[in-house]
């Protein structure tokens, strides 16, 4: 069966965006290394939040698009505004387990990204996520949109099961890492790489 993968771009302080929660920052820190082209090949389907989608995530080509143009598939978007489908882009409206069954579905025998916050705060808390790839990038914003963020919520172990790094001095470029929830414990496995 598929996997559950949520990859994400964070600062050393966990944020994983500025407070006007856009995506711009992340463009300035170079490609994801190795772990982001593992995760690119594995996908076979994307599931997003409607905030992320606004904000300019978008299917097809170029630097807007996902993984820059460099990932080719089917897009998902829960949303509780849905719209028609627009140019590989589905909108959802069901439940999260909803969502990511039909995301599986088309993904076939490859895995689902999932791409924002909120959404995959939801994902986890119904223990849907089965490995969280974090690229560091070297920028401290001090404030904005934290990694994880669930009021009242219980606290989610992680097994780390890698580490890399991809750029270094005079080199510009975000490193990867796999987490994933540990099968028998239910925690999902963490990885990270430093930019």
């Amino acid at each position: 069966m598929s996997k559950v993968l949520w990859h994400i771009t964070m600062s050393p302080d966990g944020f994983i965006a500025p407070r006007d929660h856009s995506t711009e920052w992340m463009f300035e820190h170079g490609s994801a290394g190795p772990m982001g082209g593992e995760v690119m090949e594995r996908a076979g389907a994307i599931l997003a939040g409607r905030r992320g989608y606004d904000l300019g995530m978008r299917a097809g080509s170029g630097p807007r698009a996902v993984y820059g143009g460099a990932w080719q598939g089917p897009v998902f978007v829960l949303t509780r505004r849905p719209r028609d489908s627009a140019s590989g882009v589905t909108f959802l409206s069901g439940s999260i387990q909803e969502a990511v069954a039909t995301a599986r579905e088309a993904a076939g025998a490859n895995d689902v990204g999932v791409f924002g916050a909120g959404l995959a705060g939801q994902c986890i808390s119904a223990g849907l996520v089965d490995e969280i790839f974090v690229h560091l990038v070297p920028v401290l914003p001090g404030d904005g949109l934290r990694l994880f963020s669930m009021t009242g919520s219980a606290s989610v172990r992680l097994r780390k099961t890698r580490r890399s790094s991809a750029g270094g001095p005079g080199r510009r470029g975000a490193g990867g890492g796999g987490a994933t929830p540990a099968s028998a414990a239910g925690e999902p496995r963490l990885g990270t790489a430093a930019g």
